[in-house]
């Protein structure tokens, strides 16, 4: 870790997340809040910015927040008003945005992150609070640029924490766990590839014996944790190389070159620009009471850290198995649905961390459009854990059934793959082979043990791979002797 080259400093590291909120229309108009649409489809005069068109607050929106605020142990306000953040910008029709100020509505939270050597770490939340997104800027060549306004008026939740992150392993183990949450509780996809969870680092960097914070630099545009965490251990050498050669550190907006390998230039930062707030005059304050509270409590969902335990627990999982599992939650009800059939959670869960994944990452894949459902591989084990078939020929009929969607019993029946289990055949198929390898018997007798894997290859090409290995082994090392 770069921080470890420079013991006598410390990085101060804060993040403000921006989540896209799942919800069917914008947030303040009945526009489709869809991704992926044509171009300027779903705008309205109210998400256009047209003059004298009023906002009307979804009231999803604030489900939603009050959802995340309690997910994140933050305090919900009972009190919560929207404001006008000002600023002139091409993909910002009204030349303002519709955001919250000094009320957010979700404030002074917490997450617990794990970290190596089952140690924990505490990073508080300023606050939560809602606002509209802004159109997207789409660049054709150098001198030509269009404006998209589909994403303007698409409801995000801002996620703002105190410089309590030392590292770029933090700052991972914490949009982690930040990520399941929103897609645990159903309101984010948070794909960061479509830009619905995406965000800006600040970064700063002091000797452990100052008090007073360093001179932050904030890092934009970073589309990937991978890139993220590169970009956070470059940065913090930066300014440490800076200060080491007794120059100053400039307060200034940087992205990262994942060609080049380090963060360029952006723009400068002087003082916190003056956005001229002042509260929305044609949204209502919102009150939220007890009763409202309560009802999104009873709503909330099974979490990842306490599926994460459950698995463990209901399961018998390793720790290490139960989070690949429950880092993603269709991953998670897919592993849950298969145990509801095949009755056996270990096999289950090794074939899915290596069968599945691995057949899913080699066709470039996600389960939803996959072929693999539930259904089909618990009835594949199924016939595995009959002794039906054995884990080599199950293997084969795995990837006929991942890339085709067909029945394993079907394929099973098809190919006349059931294993070989009677003792009397696979005896007379195993003396066969003995007399004919007698060479090879000799050599086995006088020592070389690793020709047992030759017996054991051979039966299995007599028999097309179908006997049953456990009953094999038994009888080659009867007559072997």
């Amino acid at each position: 870790m770069i921080i470890n080259k420079y013991p006598g400093y410390q990085a101060c590291i804060g993040m403000e997340i921006h989540v896209q909120l799942k919800t069917e229309s914008k947030i303040f108009c009945s526009c489709s809040n869809k991704f992926g649409d044509e171009p300027n489809q779903n705008i309205c005069p109210i998400c256009a910015g047209h003059p004298g068109s009023l906002p009307s607050l979804n009231k999803e929106v604030v489900d939603f927040a009050i959802m995340a605020g309690i997910a994140t142990n933050s305090k919900i306000s009972q009190t919560t008003t929207f404001a006008r953040k000002h600023y002139s910008y091409p993909d910002l029709p009204k030349n303002f945005q519709i955001t919250q100020d000094n009320l957010p509505i979700c404030h002074d939270g917490y997450l617990i992150i794990d970290l190596p050597d089952n140690q924990t770490k505490k990073i508080r939340l300023i606050r939560i609070h809602m606002e509209e997104d802004a159109g997207k800027n789409l660049h054709a060549t150098e001198n030509e640029s269009w404006v998209d306004l589909n994403r303007a008026g698409t409801p995000l939740l801002e996620i703002v924490t105190h410089p309590d992150i030392s590292n770029s392993q933090e700052t991972k183990a914490y949009l982690t766990q930040l990520k399941r949450i929103v897609e645990y509780l159903g309101i984010s996809d948070a794909n960061m590839e479509e830009g619905s969870f995406r965000g800006d680092v600040n970064i700063s960097v002091k000797k452990k014996t100052d008090e007073k914070l360093g001179i932050k630099v904030e890092l934009k545009n970073i589309n990937s944790f991978k890139y993220m965490g590169q970009a956070i251990d470059y940065e913090i050498e930066r300014q440490i190389a800076l200060l080491e050669s007794g120059q100053k550190i400039k307060q200034e907006t940087r992205s990262w070159d994942s060609k080049l390998h380090k963060t360029i230039f952006m723009r400068s930062k002087g003082e916190a620009q003056d956005y001229r707030y002042f509260i929305e005059p044609d949204l209502p304050i919102l009150q939220i009471n007890e009763e409202w509270i309560n009802r999104i409590k009873k709503e909330i969902p099974e979490l990842a850290h306490e599926k994460l335990i459950r698995f463990q627990q209901e399961y018998n999982i390793a720790n290490y198995e139960a989070d690949i599992l429950v880092s993603d939650i269709n991953l998670a009800n897919f592993f849950e649905e298969t145990t509801k059939f095949c009755k056996n959670p270990k096999l289950a869960c090794n074939w899915i961390l290596r069968d599945v994944l691995g057949f899913l990452k080699e066709k470039k894949l996600d389960l939803k459009s996959s072929k693999i459902t539930p259904n089909l591989l618990a009835e594949l084990l199924i016939e595995l854990d009959k002794e039906t078939i054995n884990s080599k020929v199950a293997q084969e009929i795995f990837l006929e059934m991942a890339e085709y969607g067909k029945s394993p019993i079907h394929i099973i029946k098809e190919k006349d793959l059931s294993q070989i289990g009677s003792i009397d055949d696979l005896e007379k198929i195993a003396l066969e082979v003995i007399n004919t390898n007698q060479e090879q018997v000799k050599e086995y007798l006088s020592g070389k043990d690793r020709l047992f894997g030759f017996f054991v290859g051979q039966i299995m090409k007599a028999t097309n791979g179908k006997a049953n290995p456990k009953i094999l082994q038994d009888l080659l090392k009867k007559h072997l002797k």
